[in-house]
Protein backbone atom coordinates (compact mmCIF):
# COMPACT_ATOMS: atom_id res chain seq x y z
CA UNK A 1 0.00 0.00 0.00
CA UNK A 2 1.45 3.33 -1.08
CA UNK A 3 1.19 6.48 1.03
CA UNK A 4 1.52 9.99 -0.38
CA UNK A 5 2.09 12.70 2.23
CA UNK A 6 1.35 16.19 0.94
CA UNK A 7 1.52 19.78 2.19
CA UNK A 8 4.53 19.13 4.42
CA UNK A 9 5.69 22.36 6.05
CA UNK A 10 9.30 21.17 5.95
CA UNK A 11 10.67 17.74 5.05
CA UNK A 12 13.80 17.35 7.19
CA UNK A 13 17.09 15.48 6.78
CA UNK A 14 16.62 14.95 3.03
CA UNK A 15 19.45 13.38 1.03
CA UNK A 16 20.00 12.96 -2.69
CA UNK A 17 23.33 11.23 -2.05
CA UNK A 18 23.09 9.43 1.31
CA UNK A 19 25.96 9.70 3.79
CA UNK A 20 26.91 7.35 6.62
CA UNK A 21 26.95 10.13 9.24
CA UNK A 22 27.71 13.82 9.67
CA UNK A 23 30.58 15.20 11.77
CA UNK A 24 31.96 18.45 13.07
CA UNK A 25 30.60 21.53 11.30
CA UNK A 26 28.42 19.35 9.07
CA UNK A 27 26.33 18.50 12.14
CA UNK A 28 24.96 22.06 12.10
CA UNK A 29 23.65 21.59 8.56
CA UNK A 30 20.15 20.18 8.17
CA UNK A 31 19.02 19.74 4.57
CA UNK A 32 15.28 20.16 4.05
CA UNK A 33 12.60 20.91 1.47
CA UNK A 34 9.92 23.46 2.25
CA UNK A 35 6.28 22.85 1.21
CA UNK A 36 7.04 19.25 0.27
CA UNK A 37 5.55 15.87 -0.63
CA UNK A 38 6.80 12.39 0.26
CA UNK A 39 5.88 9.06 -1.35
CA UNK A 40 6.19 5.76 0.53
CA UNK A 41 5.83 2.44 -1.32
CA UNK A 42 6.38 -1.17 -0.19
CA UNK A 43 7.89 -0.07 3.16
CA UNK A 44 10.47 2.17 1.43
CA UNK A 45 10.79 5.84 0.55
CA UNK A 46 9.97 6.07 -3.16
CA UNK A 47 10.24 9.80 -3.84
CA UNK A 48 9.99 13.32 -2.47
CA UNK A 49 10.14 16.91 -3.61
CA UNK A 50 8.46 20.30 -3.63
CA UNK A 51 4.67 20.60 -3.87
CA UNK A 52 5.27 22.80 -6.92
CA UNK A 53 6.68 19.75 -8.72
CA UNK A 54 4.46 16.83 -7.72
CA UNK A 55 4.65 14.28 -10.57
CA UNK A 56 1.27 13.87 -12.25
CA UNK A 57 1.58 10.07 -12.49
CA UNK A 58 1.91 9.42 -8.71
CA UNK A 59 -0.65 6.94 -7.42
CA UNK A 60 -1.08 5.95 -3.79
CA UNK A 61 -3.61 3.99 -1.82
CA UNK A 62 -3.62 6.60 0.93
CA UNK A 63 -3.03 10.33 0.79
CA UNK A 64 -2.21 12.11 4.05
CA UNK A 65 -2.41 15.89 4.25
CA UNK A 66 0.32 16.96 6.68
CA UNK A 67 -1.45 20.32 7.05
CA UNK A 68 1.90 22.13 7.24
CA UNK A 69 3.22 19.76 9.90
CA UNK A 70 6.87 18.83 9.54
CA UNK A 71 8.09 15.38 8.51
CA UNK A 72 11.37 13.88 9.66
CA UNK A 73 12.93 10.42 9.87
CA UNK A 74 11.73 8.34 12.82
CA UNK A 75 14.20 8.44 15.68
CA UNK A 76 16.90 5.77 15.96
CA UNK A 77 17.52 4.99 19.64
CA UNK A 78 20.89 3.25 19.61
CA UNK A 79 21.25 2.48 23.35
CA UNK A 80 18.46 1.07 25.54
CA UNK A 81 17.83 -1.52 28.25
CA UNK A 82 14.05 -1.69 27.88
CA UNK A 83 13.78 -5.41 28.62
CA UNK A 84 13.70 -5.39 32.41
CA UNK A 85 11.52 -6.59 35.26
CA UNK A 86 9.98 -3.87 37.38
CA UNK A 87 10.95 -0.31 38.27
CA UNK A 88 13.48 1.00 40.81
CA UNK A 89 11.83 4.12 42.19
CA UNK A 90 13.05 3.32 45.73
CA UNK A 91 16.61 3.83 44.51
CA UNK A 92 15.38 7.10 43.01
CA UNK A 93 14.53 8.15 46.57
CA UNK A 94 17.99 6.99 47.72
CA UNK A 95 19.51 9.30 45.11
CA UNK A 96 17.39 12.20 46.35
CA UNK A 97 18.73 11.49 49.84
CA UNK A 98 22.28 11.77 48.56
CA UNK A 99 23.51 8.26 47.76
CA UNK A 100 25.67 7.95 44.68
CA UNK A 101 25.23 5.47 41.83
CA UNK A 102 28.24 3.52 43.11
CA UNK A 103 26.99 3.48 46.72
CA UNK A 104 23.61 2.11 45.65
CA UNK A 105 25.37 -0.60 43.62
CA UNK A 106 27.58 -1.54 46.58
CA UNK A 107 24.46 -2.06 48.71
CA UNK A 108 23.10 -4.61 46.22
CA UNK A 109 21.01 -2.12 44.32
CA UNK A 110 21.35 -0.97 40.75
CA UNK A 111 22.06 -3.61 38.13
CA UNK A 112 22.13 -6.44 40.71
CA UNK A 113 18.66 -5.44 41.91
CA UNK A 114 17.33 -5.64 38.36
CA UNK A 115 19.07 -9.00 37.89
CA UNK A 116 17.26 -10.47 40.91
CA UNK A 117 13.90 -9.24 39.66
CA UNK A 118 14.50 -10.52 36.15
CA UNK A 119 15.51 -13.96 37.41
CA UNK A 120 12.18 -14.26 39.21
CA UNK A 121 10.02 -13.15 36.27
CA UNK A 122 8.83 -15.74 33.71
CA UNK A 123 9.84 -15.09 30.11
CA UNK A 124 6.27 -14.50 28.91
CA UNK A 125 5.64 -11.90 31.63
CA UNK A 126 8.93 -10.21 30.76
CA UNK A 127 7.89 -10.00 27.11
CA UNK A 128 4.47 -8.54 27.97
CA UNK A 129 5.97 -5.91 30.25
CA UNK A 130 8.67 -5.01 27.72
CA UNK A 131 6.15 -4.65 24.87
CA UNK A 132 4.41 -1.89 26.83
CA UNK A 133 7.65 0.08 26.70
CA UNK A 134 8.09 -0.78 23.04
CA UNK A 135 4.67 0.66 22.22
CA UNK A 136 5.46 3.69 24.34
CA UNK A 137 8.65 4.56 22.46
CA UNK A 138 6.90 4.04 19.13
CA UNK A 139 4.32 6.63 20.20
CA UNK A 140 7.23 8.99 20.97
CA UNK A 141 8.49 8.61 17.37
CA UNK A 142 11.15 5.91 17.64
CA UNK A 143 11.39 3.64 14.60
CA UNK A 144 14.59 1.71 15.31
CA UNK A 145 16.01 0.61 18.65
CA UNK A 146 19.00 -1.23 20.02
CA UNK A 147 18.14 -3.33 23.09
CA UNK A 148 20.75 -4.78 25.43
CA UNK A 149 20.70 -7.77 27.72
CA UNK A 150 22.70 -7.40 30.95
CA UNK A 151 20.11 -7.82 33.69
CA UNK A 152 20.52 -11.60 33.59
CA UNK A 153 24.14 -12.11 34.68
CA UNK A 154 23.70 -15.88 34.34
CA UNK A 155 23.75 -17.81 31.10
CA UNK A 156 20.12 -18.85 31.47
CA UNK A 157 18.82 -15.37 32.27
CA UNK A 158 20.91 -13.60 29.64
CA UNK A 159 19.48 -15.99 27.05
CA UNK A 160 16.00 -15.31 28.41
CA UNK A 161 16.46 -11.59 27.86
CA UNK A 162 17.84 -12.05 24.38
CA UNK A 163 14.96 -14.34 23.41
CA UNK A 164 12.54 -11.64 24.52
CA UNK A 165 14.44 -9.12 22.40
CA UNK A 166 14.22 -11.51 19.43
CA UNK A 167 10.46 -11.81 19.94
CA UNK A 168 10.10 -8.02 20.08
CA UNK A 169 11.91 -7.87 16.74
CA UNK A 170 9.49 -10.40 15.29
CA UNK A 171 6.23 -8.99 16.70
CA UNK A 172 6.68 -5.20 16.72
CA UNK A 173 7.07 -2.81 13.77
CA UNK A 174 10.34 -1.51 15.20
CA UNK A 175 13.66 -2.26 13.57
CA UNK A 176 15.53 -3.96 16.43
CA UNK A 177 19.22 -4.63 17.03
CA UNK A 178 20.18 -6.93 19.93
CA UNK A 179 23.29 -6.54 22.07
CA UNK A 180 24.73 -9.09 24.52
CA UNK A 181 25.79 -7.32 27.71
CA UNK A 182 26.72 -10.13 30.08
CA UNK A 183 29.56 -7.87 31.26
CA UNK A 184 27.19 -5.35 32.82
CA UNK A 185 28.23 -6.01 36.44
CA UNK A 186 29.94 -8.65 38.57
CA UNK A 187 27.26 -10.78 40.29
CA UNK A 188 27.42 -10.93 44.09
CA UNK A 189 28.48 -14.60 44.10
CA UNK A 190 31.57 -13.73 42.05
CA UNK A 191 32.52 -10.59 43.94
CA UNK A 192 35.62 -12.25 45.43
CA UNK A 193 36.47 -14.19 42.29
CA UNK A 194 35.68 -12.00 39.31
CA UNK A 195 37.96 -14.01 37.04
CA UNK A 196 35.51 -16.92 37.21
CA UNK A 197 32.66 -14.70 36.03
CA UNK A 198 34.71 -13.34 33.14
CA UNK A 199 35.59 -16.91 32.19
CA UNK A 200 31.87 -17.76 32.32
CA UNK A 201 31.12 -14.94 29.90
CA UNK A 202 33.90 -16.04 27.54
CA UNK A 203 33.55 -19.83 27.67
CA UNK A 204 29.81 -20.30 28.19
CA UNK A 205 27.68 -17.20 27.61
CA UNK A 206 29.16 -15.98 24.33
CA UNK A 207 29.10 -19.43 22.65
CA UNK A 208 25.50 -19.99 23.84
CA UNK A 209 24.37 -16.59 22.52
CA UNK A 210 26.12 -17.23 19.22
CA UNK A 211 24.65 -20.73 18.89
CA UNK A 212 21.11 -19.30 18.99
CA UNK A 213 22.08 -16.26 16.87
CA UNK A 214 20.57 -13.93 19.45
CA UNK A 215 22.91 -10.92 19.34
CA UNK A 216 24.20 -8.51 16.72
CA UNK A 217 26.69 -6.85 19.07
CA UNK A 218 28.57 -7.33 22.32
CA UNK A 219 28.89 -4.69 25.03
CA UNK A 220 31.01 -4.27 28.16
CA UNK A 221 30.60 -1.76 31.00
CA UNK A 222 34.24 -0.65 30.96
CA UNK A 223 34.29 1.86 33.79
CA UNK A 224 35.36 2.56 37.36
CA UNK A 225 34.05 -0.17 39.67
CA UNK A 226 32.91 -2.44 36.84
CA UNK A 227 35.18 -4.00 34.16
CA UNK A 228 38.79 -3.05 33.49
CA UNK A 229 40.40 -2.40 30.13
CA UNK A 230 42.18 -5.76 30.30
CA UNK A 231 38.98 -7.64 31.14
CA UNK A 232 37.14 -5.78 28.40
CA UNK A 233 39.76 -6.76 25.85
CA UNK A 234 39.48 -10.45 26.76
CA UNK A 235 35.69 -10.38 26.36
CA UNK A 236 35.80 -8.48 23.06
CA UNK A 237 38.38 -10.87 21.62
CA UNK A 238 36.18 -13.84 22.53
CA UNK A 239 33.08 -12.20 21.01
CA UNK A 240 34.97 -11.31 17.83
CA UNK A 241 35.50 -15.02 17.16
CA UNK A 242 31.70 -15.27 16.82
CA UNK A 243 31.29 -12.17 14.67
CA UNK A 244 29.98 -9.84 17.39
CA UNK A 245 31.18 -6.25 16.95
CA UNK A 246 31.65 -4.18 20.14
CA UNK A 247 29.53 -1.34 21.51
CA UNK A 248 31.06 -0.09 24.77
CA UNK A 249 29.73 1.58 27.93
CA UNK A 250 32.66 3.94 28.53
CA UNK A 251 33.76 6.79 30.78
CA UNK A 252 30.46 7.42 32.53
CA UNK A 253 32.01 7.41 36.01
CA UNK A 254 35.66 8.28 35.36
CA UNK A 255 38.45 8.28 32.82
CA UNK A 256 38.38 4.51 32.46
CA UNK A 257 40.22 3.79 29.22
CA UNK A 258 36.92 2.54 27.81
CA UNK A 259 37.04 4.89 24.82
CA UNK A 260 40.56 3.81 23.92
CA UNK A 261 39.79 0.09 24.18
CA UNK A 262 36.62 0.63 22.14
CA UNK A 263 38.57 2.29 19.33
CA UNK A 264 41.27 -0.41 19.53
CA UNK A 265 38.71 -3.13 18.93
CA UNK A 266 36.82 -1.14 16.28
CA UNK A 267 33.69 -0.64 18.34
CA UNK A 268 30.70 0.62 16.37
CA UNK A 269 30.03 3.07 19.20
CA UNK A 270 31.29 4.08 22.61
CA UNK A 271 28.49 5.36 24.83
CA UNK A 272 28.03 7.70 27.83
CA UNK A 273 31.39 9.59 27.65
CA UNK A 274 30.84 12.03 30.53
CA UNK A 275 34.61 11.88 31.14
CA UNK A 276 36.13 12.69 27.77
CA UNK A 277 39.31 14.72 27.35
CA UNK A 278 41.67 15.69 24.55
CA UNK A 279 43.29 12.24 24.36
CA UNK A 280 39.93 10.50 24.04
CA UNK A 281 38.80 12.94 21.36
CA UNK A 282 42.03 12.41 19.42
CA UNK A 283 41.56 8.63 19.55
CA UNK A 284 38.00 8.93 18.24
CA UNK A 285 38.83 11.17 15.27
CA UNK A 286 38.68 9.20 12.01
CA UNK A 287 38.24 5.94 13.95
CA UNK A 288 34.86 4.85 12.58
CA UNK A 289 33.60 4.60 16.17
CA UNK A 290 30.56 6.76 16.89
CA UNK A 291 30.63 8.77 20.16
CA UNK A 292 27.15 8.32 21.61
CA UNK A 293 25.89 10.59 24.37
CA UNK A 294 23.15 9.63 26.83
CA UNK A 295 22.11 12.95 28.41
CA UNK A 296 19.06 11.36 30.06
CA UNK A 297 21.33 9.38 32.39
CA UNK A 298 23.46 12.38 33.34
CA UNK A 299 20.28 14.40 33.92
CA UNK A 300 18.57 11.75 36.05
CA UNK A 301 21.66 10.95 38.12
CA UNK A 302 22.77 14.56 38.51
CA UNK A 303 26.16 13.77 36.99
CA UNK A 304 28.46 15.89 34.88
CA UNK A 305 27.52 16.26 31.24
CA UNK A 306 29.69 14.94 28.41
CA UNK A 307 31.63 17.66 26.56
CA UNK A 308 29.54 17.59 23.40
CA UNK A 309 30.70 21.00 22.21
CA UNK A 310 34.38 20.05 22.49
CA UNK A 311 33.71 16.87 20.53
CA UNK A 312 31.81 18.54 17.71
CA UNK A 313 34.17 21.51 17.52
CA UNK A 314 37.07 19.05 17.21
CA UNK A 315 35.41 17.51 14.16
CA UNK A 316 33.76 14.45 15.70
CA UNK A 317 30.31 13.10 14.87
CA UNK A 318 27.97 12.72 17.85
CA UNK A 319 24.94 10.49 18.28
CA UNK A 320 22.43 10.62 21.14
CA UNK A 321 20.29 7.86 22.63
CA UNK A 322 17.86 7.50 25.51
CA UNK A 323 19.56 4.80 27.65
CA UNK A 324 16.01 3.79 28.65
CA UNK A 325 16.49 1.66 31.78
CA UNK A 326 14.97 1.36 35.28
CA UNK A 327 17.86 2.79 37.27
CA UNK A 328 19.50 5.74 35.57
CA UNK A 329 17.25 6.84 32.70
CA UNK A 330 13.64 5.64 32.98
CA UNK A 331 12.45 7.33 29.79
CA UNK A 332 12.57 6.52 26.09
CA UNK A 333 11.35 9.93 24.93
CA UNK A 334 13.85 10.89 22.24
CA UNK A 335 12.30 14.31 21.79
CA UNK A 336 13.21 15.06 25.41
CA UNK A 337 16.72 13.74 24.72
CA UNK A 338 16.95 16.32 21.93
CA UNK A 339 15.91 19.04 24.38
CA UNK A 340 18.57 17.92 26.86
CA UNK A 341 21.10 18.05 24.05
CA UNK A 342 20.27 21.71 23.47
CA UNK A 343 19.75 22.76 27.11
CA UNK A 344 22.46 20.77 28.90
CA UNK A 345 25.01 20.00 26.19
CA UNK A 346 24.74 23.33 24.31
CA UNK A 347 24.09 21.61 20.99
CA UNK A 348 22.24 23.40 18.20
CA UNK A 349 18.79 22.20 17.08
CA UNK A 350 20.26 21.02 13.78
CA UNK A 351 22.92 19.07 15.67
CA UNK A 352 20.48 17.27 17.93
CA UNK A 353 18.23 16.31 15.00
CA UNK A 354 21.22 14.82 13.21
CA UNK A 355 22.33 13.14 16.44
CA UNK A 356 19.06 11.21 16.88
CA UNK A 357 18.56 10.32 13.20
CA UNK A 358 21.46 9.78 10.80
CA UNK A 359 24.23 9.52 13.43
CA UNK A 360 22.29 7.26 15.78
CA UNK A 361 21.38 5.08 12.78
CA UNK A 362 25.12 4.69 12.16
CA UNK A 363 25.62 3.75 15.82
CA UNK A 364 23.24 0.83 15.22
CA UNK A 365 24.72 -0.23 11.90
CA UNK A 366 21.65 1.06 10.08
CA UNK A 367 22.75 4.22 8.29
CA UNK A 368 22.30 2.60 4.86
CA UNK A 369 18.60 2.03 5.53
CA UNK A 370 17.52 4.45 8.28
CA UNK A 371 18.09 7.93 9.67
CA UNK A 372 17.34 10.18 6.69
CA UNK A 373 14.83 10.89 3.93
CA UNK A 374 16.37 9.25 0.87
CA UNK A 375 14.96 7.12 -1.91
CA UNK A 376 15.30 3.44 -1.06
CA UNK A 377 15.55 3.92 2.69
CA UNK A 378 13.07 2.45 5.15
CA UNK A 379 9.72 4.26 5.22
CA UNK A 380 9.97 5.22 8.91
CA UNK A 381 8.82 8.81 9.39
CA UNK A 382 7.21 11.15 11.90
CA UNK A 383 4.57 13.75 11.06
CA UNK A 384 4.42 16.60 13.57
CA UNK A 385 1.65 18.94 14.46
CA UNK A 386 1.89 22.27 12.60
CA UNK A 387 4.88 24.04 14.16
CA UNK A 388 6.62 27.35 13.39
CA UNK A 389 10.11 25.88 12.82
CA UNK A 390 12.20 22.76 13.36
CA UNK A 391 13.93 24.60 16.21
CA UNK A 392 10.57 24.41 17.99
CA UNK A 393 10.91 20.62 18.37
CA UNK A 394 13.63 20.67 21.07
CA UNK A 395 12.47 24.08 22.34
CA UNK A 396 9.00 22.84 23.35
CA UNK A 397 10.51 20.22 25.64
CA UNK A 398 7.29 19.26 27.40
CA UNK A 399 4.91 19.25 24.43
CA UNK A 400 3.91 16.20 22.45
CA UNK A 401 4.28 17.46 18.89
CA UNK A 402 4.04 14.09 17.16
CA UNK A 403 0.79 13.76 15.23
CA UNK A 404 1.45 10.49 13.41
CA UNK A 405 4.13 7.80 13.19
CA UNK A 406 4.61 5.66 10.08
CA UNK A 407 6.85 2.58 10.31
CA UNK A 408 7.66 0.25 7.42
CA UNK A 409 5.29 2.29 5.28
CA UNK A 410 2.30 1.65 7.59
CA UNK A 411 0.64 4.09 10.02
CA UNK A 412 0.93 2.84 13.63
Amino acid sequence: MGILITNIGKLLRTEEKPVAFVAGREMSQLPYIEDAWLLLENDLIAGFGSMEEVPSDITAGITIDAESGFVLPAFCDSHTHIVYAGSREIEYIDKIRGLTYEEIAQRGGGILNSARRLHEMPEEALFIQSMKRVNEIISFGTGAVEIKSGYGLTTEDELKMLRVIKRIKEESPLTVKATFLGAHAIPAKYRDNREDYINLIISEMIPAVAAEKLADYVDVFCDKGFFTVTETGLILEAAARYGMRPKIHANELDYSGGIQVGVKYKALSVDHLEFTGDDEIARLLDSGTMPTLLPGAAFFLGMKNPPARNMIDAGLPVAMASDYNPGSSPSGNMKFIMSLGCIKLRMLPEEVINAVTINSAYAMGLSESHGSIAVGKKANVIITEPIPSYEFIPYAYGSNLIKRVILNGEPV
